[in-house]
């Protein structure tokens, strides 16, 4: 199996439970997650050497979040032992018409301070085959986009493929500075994945007339931005996850990709989430069944079809990591989607 590495932050996840409110909860479910974080437990799961990078402090909670990646087979010899805390999220799960919401408490954390002479990029790329991360890394702080940069060149002087997930993130930077930061970023980047807000937050483009809050989706959109993206970065694949948001608790999901160099274009079979169960990490888990896909040798379709049944079945599992195992992923992508128990 390949050598893939990715980089970002890892917090605790605090939630509430039973779907409740803040001002209702007198008590939090712990995980720990995050973008980069559920790739790498994702992709570790499918049989894949990882190696996840990032500034973790050494007190206990630092000393859990490495065990929450270690259960899952996800290599840490790379982690940088530094920092002062943890970066933490709130997450309250909405239902039917209510949505979720997540609050941030992850200013200053250990990677947010961390420099690049933290890392030994040499030593990380050494044999690696892929690189992951996501625009929520840069987003952090001005120091983790240059921990980003220095990174994305250390795998590119290796000769590694990198991929992006834009992820943009409200909540943390302007989509002013998203895109001077991210479209430098894009020069490094072979597989760029996103969605709909992300391509036009973070790189400028907007899809057509499609509106995620309606539900409705124009392809056409899509081929539109994918060839405009494909000519202004040279990307090899663009991919866009498609969700379509009926409540918190249902959602159409499905997948579009687009082959930079011959611009074929393919839309994958959607499915029809609900009820569901967590989709934190929804994202996350498309990325990693794509990784896996390409890196597994599939086409682009095939690669997409098993990126879009992996994180539909995430959206079943409490949580930021997909523990689904490659044998789960096939059968739905397949079109056992029946739920019988197994005996």
């Amino acid at each position: 199996m390949a050598k893939v590495v990715t980089m970002g932050e890892i917090m605790l996840r605090l939630s509430t439970p039973n779907n409740e409110k803040f001002i209702q909860a007198d008590e939090f479910d712990v995980n720990y997650g995050g973008g980069e974080a559920n790739v790498a437990v994702s992709l570790a799961n499918y049989g894949h050497d990882v190696q996840f990078v990032t500034a973790i402090p050494a007190n206990p909670i630092g000393d859990c979040a490495v065990a929450a990646l270690r259960k899952y087979n996800v290599g840490t010899k790379f982690i940088s032992r530094s920092g002062d805390r943890l970066g933490i999220y709130f997450l309250e799960t909405g239902s039917a018409m209510r949505a979720s919401n997540v609050v941030y408490d992850r200013a200053d954390s250990a990677i947010a301070c961390a420099t690049a002479d933290k890392f030994d990029f040499d030593a990380i790329f050494a044999d690696a085959e892929w690189f992951h991360f996501t625009g929520i890394t840069p987003a952090v702080s001005d120091l983790a986009a240059e921990v980003t940069e220095a990174a994305c060149k250390a795998a590119k002087a290796h000769g590694v493929t990198v991929s992006v997930d834009l992820n943009f993130r409200k909540k943390l930077w302007s989509s002013e500075k998203a895109q001077k930061v991210m479209t430098n970023l894009m020069q490094y980047v072979d597989v760029c994945i996103g969605n709909e807000e992300d391509a036009e937050k973070v790189l400028g483009f907007k899809p057509g007339k499609t509106d995620v809050t309606s539900g409705e989706l124009e392809l056409a959109g899509y081929v539109d931005i994918f060839n405009q993206m494909a000519d202004k970065f040279g990307f090899k694949y663009v991919i866009s996850s498609l969700r379509e948001s009926y409540s918190a608790s249902n959602n159409g999901w499905s997948a579009c990709i687009m082959d930079g160099k011959t611009r074929e274009f393919y839309h994958s079979k959607k499915y029809s989430i609900t009820p569901i169960v967590d989709r934190v990490g929804g994202g996350d888990s498309f990325a990693a069944g794509l990784v896996c896909g390409l890196l597994d040798g599939k086409d682009m379709k095939a690669a997409l079809e098993f990126a879009v049944a992996a994180s539909a079945l995430k959206h079943t599992i409490p949580g930021d990591f997909n523990l689904v195992t490659r044998a789960d992923v096939e059968n739905l992508a397949g079109g056992d989607g029946s739920g019988r128990v197994q005996r």
